[in-house]
């Protein structure tokens, strides 16, 4: 695949995919960095939010992993070019390549401590840092961009979305989840750097202000808002915890249930998804949306 990467900082050249990290003149560099911004996200986050999520192994987030991949599925063909947009500790990445083969993927992260980490374990995926809001990336450059939980952690979040415009070739697509409803925003938002939680019909009118058409918009997590609800509401009656106090809940919130209960969680997770294809969901814990970039 020929995608071509603009030039980092410092270098006069252009980077070279070599299948196994990037060729910079004679230099052999495993991720590309181009510009910074932590301010929604640190290292430390990613490593605190894999230990207590049991390596990516949390019913949500791999519910979350598996809409993507159905919605790839349903907007990919062969040889194409994914750009994941917040790749954290990358098993999503590892979920489309081992799905889609043929296609050529890229992750990425606005922090480079993530990405080092990654390409231990995927050398053969190309890696970038870049802020969204400041993307590199030449205009019409990818066919599908995937973006998980990454805009609520993004201040101004229409400029991030007018990036992924940008970006996106003519007929592309963007996959797109966010932490669902502003009324449940607790201190476990407040850890986490969220900025906000999502309306979807205001997430889905910020997308069509930044030139998108909204095919797809639901919800994950209907069957069991209920409960998530009443947990986040008694959660804001916690908001002025010390900081000891609030990481300890936040580790108490994800681990809640156990292995076993983690596993039943999943299975209605997947039973959901599957009536999903031919409903939509009117609330639930997060927000799903697939935007397509208009030809």
């Amino acid at each position: 695949m020929g995608f071509k990467f603009p030039i980092p900082p410092g270098y006069r050249e252009n980077p070279v995919w070599t299948g196994n990290g990037f060729r910079i003149g004679s230099e052999n560099v495993p991720v590309l960095h181009y510009t910074v911004c932590d301010a929604g996200w640190t290292s430390y986050l990613t490593e605190f939010h894999e230990a207590e999520a049991d390596q990516g192994n949390h019913y949500i987030d791999r519910a979350s992993r598996l809409h993507a991949c159905n919605e790839l599925e349903k907007n990919l063909s062969a040889d194409r070019v994914v750009l994941e947009i917040g790749s954290s500790s990358g098993y999503l990445l590892r979920d489309i390549k081992k799905a889609f083969p043929g296609v050529f993927i890229i992750g990425s992260d606005c922090i480079p401590e993530p990405l080092g980490k990654i390409a231990k374990h995927h050398p053969d995926i190309p890696l970038i840092q870049f802020d969204l809001v400041n993307c590199p990336l030449p205009d019409n450059c990818v066919d599908v961009i995937v973006a998980l939980n990454v805009l609520e952690h993004i201040e101004d979040d229409s400029a991030a979305l007018r990036q992924i415009h940008r970006i996106l070739k003519p007929g592309g697509h963007a996959i797109i989840e966010v932490p669902a409803n502003p009324d449940l925003y607790d201190f476990y938002d407040e850890q986490l750097k969220h900025f906000r939680r999502y309306a979807l019909d205001e997430l889905s009118q910020t997308a069509k202000n930044a030139g998108f058409a909204v095919q797809c918009a639901s919800h994950l997590g209907f069957f069991v808002y209920p409960a998530f609800r009443f947990m986040k509401l008694r959660n804001k009656q916690k908001m002025k915890q010390t900081e000891v106090e609030t990481q300890n809940s936040v580790k108490h919130l994800i681990q809640l249930g156990g292995p076993v209960m983690n596993e039943v969680l999943y299975f209605l997770m997947k039973m959901e998804l599957n009536l999903g294809r031919v409903i939509r969901y009117s609330r639930g814990i997060r927000c799903l949306i697939t935007l397509k970039k208009e030809k």
